[in-house]
């Protein structure tokens, strides 16, 4: 490593610490699983965190943004084609207060999913993946948090 490159490091690393603007994490809430998605610290990249069980996704969010440097949580918002609620929204409202109640000061916004599960299907199969992993749901709800957070990158 040379003295520009030393230079170079120490100058990220202080852009990091003057314009931390911490984590948003993204939720595609399911009735069985949901995926999870992160931006880093500067909120330039959208990455899979990883795809939970319904039933233990409480207790796992009140570790996590209570670990981590998150600052705004973004959940897909699901709706019929006609724009209607679907079964899970009331849900989805639940989850929103319980999020809120764990953390202080964790902003909390809605991202339309619409087709975000039938996009993930198509990057698994364009991705050359096998058969056993294209049907894999797990991972179609771990990309789909990745396009809910996306989705949300571009409009702040």
């Amino acid at each position: 490593m040379g003295p520009f490159s030393i230079m170079l490091e120490r100058v990220f690393f202080f852009f990091i610490l003057l314009y931390d603007m911490g984590r948003v994490l993204a939720i595609d809430y399911g009735k069985k699983r949901t995926g999870l998605a992160v931006t880093d610290v500067l909120r330039i990249t959208a990455n899979p965190l990883q795809t939970v069980a319904t039933h233990e996704l409480k207790p796992f969010l009140k570790n996590y943004l209570n670990t981590e440097d998150v600052h705004e949580v973004v959940i897909g918002w699901p709706t019929h084609t006609d724009g209607t609620p679907t079964d899970i929204t009331a849900d989805i409202k639940e989850l929103e207060k319980y999020i809120i109640k764990v953390t202080d000061s964790i902003q909390v916004c809605y991202v339309d999913e619409s087709f975000t599960s039938s996009e993930a299907k198509s990057i698994i199969l364009t991705s050359g993946a096998k058969k056993k992993k294209r049907r894999d749901k797990s991972l179609v709800d771990l990309i789909s948090a990745v396009l809910i957070l996306q989705r949300h990158l571009k409009h702040i």
